[in-house]
């Protein structure tokens, strides 16, 4: 056993949002029963999914780089709030970047003062009907900060990358469930679901050239729930998009009634049918991919869901439970665009990446019920 006193800068400023106290000094007491594993640097890492997979890579050692502009989660001091509560809950330290992936020159900043294996990349506008208004916005973000990240990496040599990307690539299904050898970018029908599809021909495009890089494109379908603890959780910074905020957001009063945009589809109650997946279950697939790159895998996709639908009403009716009342809803009409039914063919990634998702419908709304009452911030809307 190690034990020894540990005293540095512990959030380092650069890029668009300095600190004016950049000579404040944290010291941290650390034991270590085993050498930590390879530096992974995580961009977007203050929102929903790039939090919870902080705290997995903490969790197996390794050390982590973290990247955020605040644009997609809450300002605590220095911190992301959802960073401060990661390191509570693995007593394991990060060092943090306010800092903006679409500057090159941040980038080379922070790679050339760490020793980078590999790259994380969750940054970016997620949010599908304002893509639709801000178009500019979304490639701009999107694919240009993938594209000035690829470029700062390829300058420092570093060679392995994960990107998150969606299940949005796919477009209505020409079968369920979906696997990855389905044909992506035919019918997309908004700039957000576009712009992860150009990263990925980018990606693919890039490896073509560059064969000696190790990247991984993770589609994911519905990333719901919270975190076990009930401390981290989605907390989106603007009206809420997503049906599980919204359901939570109703059975919280916050909203008159939840919007069920129609009942009227070939499923089960009627209401549209999705993939939903436990963030936790999420956050170790990115763990099993990282793993998957040692082996020299050139370019490769995986779906990350459930494998498995639940309606709109199914979500509902499990939240009832989950919270012990009724939640208010309305049924409204079709909203253009919207599928009746998508879930994915986990196949792959169950035999490549030896992960399987263990979370159900009962604890992705029990975990997030549980986040509503313990939190003064985690869906506070």
């Amino acid at each position: 056993l190690i034990i020894f006193q540990l005293k540095y800068n512990m959030v380092q400023r650069v890029g668009k949002r300095p600190y004016s106290d950049d000579n404040s000094e944290t010291s941290v007491t650390s034991l270590y029963t085993m050498p930590t594993r390879k530096t992974i640097l995580v961009t977007g890492a203050g929102g929903f999914i790039g939090s919870h997979v902080v705290l997995e890579l903490l969790e197996n050692n390794y050390a982590v780089i973290a990247i955020d502009s605040f644009d997609n989660c809450v300002r605590d001091d220095r911190y992301p709030v959802s960073l401060k509560r990661v390191m509570e809950l693995t007593g394991k330290k990060l060092r943090f970047y306010d800092a903006d992936v679409l500057s090159k020159e941040t980038l080379l900043e922070i790679f050339k003062q760490h020793r980078i294996d590999s790259v994380m990349h969750f940054a970016g506008l997620k949010a599908v009907g304002e893509s639709i208004s801000k178009p500019l916005e979304y490639y701009w973000s999107n694919v240009g900060g993938a594209l000035t990240l690829l470029r700062a990496m390829k300058e420092e040599h570093i060679k392995n990358l994960i990107f998150s990307s969606s299940a949005t690539v796919y477009g209505p299904p020409k079968q369920l469930p979906i696997n990855e050898e389905q044909v992506i970018g035919c019918g997309l029908t908004n700039p957000y679901g576009r712009s992860k599809f150009f990263i990925e021909q980018i990606l693919e495009d890039f490896h073509v050239a560059n064969t000696e890089w190790n990247i991984i494109s993770l589609r994911y379908f519905n990333p719901v729930g919270a975190h076990p603890s009930g401390l981290i959780g989605e907390d989106p910074t603007s009206m809420p998009n997503n049906l599980m905020p919204n359901i939570s957001k109703a059975a919280a009063g916050k909203i008159p009634a939840l919007r069920i945009f129609g009942n009227d589809y070939d499923t089960v109650d009627g209401t549209g049918v999705r993939d939903y997946i436990h963030v936790v279950d999420l956050a170790k697939g990115h763990v099993a991919a990282l793993q998957k790159l040692n082996e020299n895998v050139g370019y490769k996709v995986y779906n990350l869901g459930n494998g498995k639908g639940y309606s709109v009403l199914q979500l509902v009716e499990q939240f009832e439970r989950s919270c012990g009342r009724k939640i208010p809803y309305v049924i409204e009409n079709r909203r253009p665009g919207d599928l009746a039914e998508i879930y994915c063919d986990n196949t792959l990634a169950r035999n490549e990446l030896n992960w399987t998702p263990k979370y159900d419908l009962q604890q992705m709304c029990g975990y997030l019920e549980l986040a509503t009452k313990k939190s003064r911030w985690i869906c506070q809307f």
